[in-house]
C-alpha cells in the first residue's frame, strides 16, 4: 500500500511542472464569433499603414481576442477595396462564421479554393498572405459589412484576415 502511495505521489509530482507549462501558454488563435460592425466613418486611408498595435501582433489585418477587427476601419468609400462589378460570380453560400472552418485545398492569392468554392485575395490585401499555405491553413468566412462584393476570410492559423472575392464553383 505504501509503495502504491508512493508512486501516485511520484506521477502527480511529475506532472506539475507540465500543467504549469500548459497554463501559461498563449491560447491558440480561434475564429472570432462575428464579422466586424461596420465603419462608423469614413476615415481617409493610410498607405503603408502599421497594424501591429500591440508588441507581437501581425503587422497585417488581425482580429484580437475580444473580437476587435484590427484594420476593417476605413469604410464603404475606401478605393482600396472598390469592386466594379460585385457578385459578378455570384455569392457565397457554404456559411459564414466560426462553425464553418474550411482548409483550403489548393493554389494561390490569385485563385485558392475549399468545399468546391474558389476565392481570390482582393489585390489591395495581397502583401497580407504571403505567410498563408495554399495547402493546409484553416480559413473562417465572414461578410463584409463595408465593401459590396467582397468577403472576409480570417486564417486561423495567423489570425490574420483579408479581403476576398468570390469566384464561383472551384
Amino acid at each position: 500500500m505504501k509503495s502504491l502511495l508512493g508512486l501516485l505521489a511520484l506521477l502527480l509530482l511529475s506532472t506539475v511542472p507540465a500543467l504549469a507549462q500548459e497554463k501559461h501558454a498563449a491560447p491558440p488563435p480561434h475564429p472570432p464569433a462575428h464579422g466586424p460592425a461596420p465603419a462608423r466613418a469614413n476615415a481617409h486611408p493610410v498607405e503603408n499603414r502599421n497594424y501591429a498595435d500591440k508588441a507581437g501582433h501581425p503587422n497585417a489585418p488581425h482580429v484580437h481576442s475580444n473580437g476587435k477587427w484590427v484594420g476593417h476601419d476605413t469604410g464603404k468609400n475606401d478605393p482600396h477595396y472598390h469592386v466594379d462589378h460585385p457578385w459578378a460570380h455570384g455569392r457565397f453560400s457554404g456559411g459564414f462564421g466560426p462553425s464553418h472552418v474550411w482548409r483550403i485545398e489548393g493554389g494561390n492569392r490569385e485563385r485558392f479554393w475549399f468545399g468546391g468554392f474558389a476565392f481570390s485575395i482582393f489585390p489591395a490585401d495581397y502583401g497580407f498572405c504571403d505567410d498563408w499555405n495554399w495547402g493546409t491553413d484553416q480559413i473562417v468566412v465572414y461578410e463584409d459589412p463595408d465593401h459590396d462584393g467582397l468577403y472576409l476570410a480570417y486564417n486561423v492559423r495567423l489570425g490574420t484576415y483579408c479581403h476576398v472575392e468570390y469566384l464561383g464553383a472551384a
